[in-house]
């Protein structure tokens, strides 16, 4: 399957998220309940965390949680040199960063493009759908997946499914593999379970994208690995965040 993708038909994302309120005590009350309720679930059996405790994980779970980042990479051959551009949209008002995100994809077409994320399938791609949908907006067409056979949405591509081999049981972090292969860890200044307090506590917007850029690249990398492609030199990122 690699061998017939070009490295210029892919989009690379990826996503940040946080709870959607700052706090667990500022939770809603039936919020704060049906959190409860999650929380009940989802704690180990050698932990004894409580609710509060365990709500700065809210983000990873899109009933709680909201998306305040999505950045997207692509490859471009210009001037004889392959170059990786890298944009993202992001913000506090969801429905916007989502709509800038649906803007830019509007060139996306699942017959000639694919969609690339690490853990995407279990992770960035229904999430995006999810907040779409709480947000009263039109799922666009690559992403209503609903009912579609596996093989008709192998436009989304997955570099853990792709290291997993058909092995279901195992989870490999973007941050080991990318230990493993050689590339620069994109977790040299905050990690994913940072970004709850790096966005509602430190309010630094500005890391967490910065963050997620280098997720992307780290993501480019990976599936250049897979191809057995030398990696895009740095000087050959480009950032398009703001411009």
């Amino acid at each position: 399957m690699l061998d017939k993708i070009s490295l210029e038909n892919i989009f690379f994302i990826d996503i940040e998220t946080v709870p959607q309120y700052p706090s667990y005590a500022e939770l809603p009350d039936n919020f704060r309940k049906l959190w409860d309720n999650k929380a009940s679930r989802i704690k180990t059996n050698d932990t004894a965390e409580t609710p509060q405790e365990l709500y700065p994980r809210a983000g990873i779970y899109s009933e709680f949680g909201k998306i305040v980042c999505i950045s997207m990479g692509f490859f471009r051959q210009e001037n004889g040199k392959l170059t990786f551009r890298v944009k993202s949209v992001f913000g506090e008002d969801e429905k916007k960063v989502l709509q800038d995100y649906n803007d830019i994809m509007k060139i996306f077409n699942p017959a000639n493009h694919f969609l690339c994320a690490h853990n995407g399938k279990e992770f960035d791609f229904p999430y995006i759908a999810r907040r779409m949908i709480i947000n009263s907006m039109k799922l666009p067409g690559y992403l209503d997946i609903a009912g579609k056979k596996p093989w008709e949405s192998d436009y989304l591509v997955d570099t853990m499914q792709l290291w997993r081999f058909g092995d279901i049981k195992n989870y490999t972090s973007l941050e080991l593999l990318c230990a493993v292969m050689g590339i620069p860890t994109p977790k040299d200044d905050i990690e994913g379970s940072d970004v709850w307090h790096v966005y509602w506590k430190d309010h630094a917007l500005t890391r967490i994208v910065q963050y997620c850029e280098k997720d992307v690249l780290a993501i480019s990398r990976l599936f250049m690995k897979f191809k057995n492609m030398e990696f895009v030199a740095d000087e050959n990122v480009i950032s398009l965040t703001g411009k």
